[in-house]
């Protein structure tokens, strides 16, 4: 069903962390209703922030956060979500 609710995950992966994060930030807030957990890491050593997301929401709604993320430059995502 395409607007069954479906649990799942999102890597962030943020390469330009100044120019990025605050678009990144701000594109995951208004998707607050669907994200269940947040953990945010900083990996110093290669220069990166990853962000992993913990989801619950339809696939198009999930797809939509993905595709907006993903087209900031300087940041990479991948999703996946329970096929039940």
């Amino acid at each position: 069903m395409a607007g069954e609710r479906r649990l799942g995950a999102v890597a962030i992966v943020i390469e330009d962390r100044e120019q990025a994060a605050p678009v990144v930030n701000e594109i995951l807030s208004s998707y607050a209703e669907i994200i269940i957990g947040r953990l945010g890491v900083p990996y110093h050593e290669k220069n990166v922030s990853v962000i992993c997301l913990v989801v619950d929401g339809t696939a198009d709604e999930v797809g939509a956060l993905a595709g907006k993320i993903g087209g900031i430059a300087g940041v990479k995502v991948k999703s996946a979500l329970l096929s039940r």
